[in-house]
């Protein structure tokens, strides 16, 4: 299947649930966002209150140390546990990251091969959804680490 990337209008966006929606990104329904094309991500799997994204760092994301940037590494993390969270939505709630941290445990580096983030849903409430996220290189060992809390709204609609 051939990768999309785009921004879907907020009709589209509002139309399904949170993991209808985020199921027809990976079905190729909806394209992918923007910045999963610029930063070489790939959401490839998607069940109620878990996700995985893959993605493959790169030398164009060093830093001056010669290393991953931990933006990369942040961003994965924070795809991967915001849309934990996003799974949960009903239709007509939108969802923003209130809070995030992060835990730096190895280097990012670009032969640590195709690396896996999974985001998995701690608890979800009526306003509050708490998630975290892991990290790994293809041998299975833990690069970085993370909790994100997500603040759950009415979404408006057009």
């Amino acid at each position: 299947m051939t990768r999309r990337f785009g921004v879907v209008t907020r009709d589209v966006l509002l139309a399904e649930d949170g993991l209808g929606f985020l199921r027809g990104i990976v079905e190729g329904r909806h394209p992918g966002p923007p910045i999963a094309e610029a930063m070489d991500l790939d959401l490839v799997e998607v069940e109620e209150g878990r996700v995985v994204f893959v993605g493959k760092p790169s030398v164009r994301f060093f830093n001056p140390l010669g290393t991953i940037h931990g933006g990369w590494t942040a961003t994965i993390l924070d795809s991967a546990m915001a849309c934990a969270a996003h799974t949960t939505l009903k239709l007509g709630e939108g969802y923003t990251t209130l809070e995030m941290k992060l835990n730096y445990v190895r280097p990012v580096m670009p032969d640590s091969g195709t690396l896996r983030c999974e985001g998995k849903l701690i608890h979800r409430g009526g306003t509050v959804a708490t998630t975290e996220g892991r990290l790994v290189d293809e041998r299975g060992k833990l690069l970085a680490h993370g909790t994100e809390t997500c603040l759950i709204f009415p979404a408006k609609t057009p």
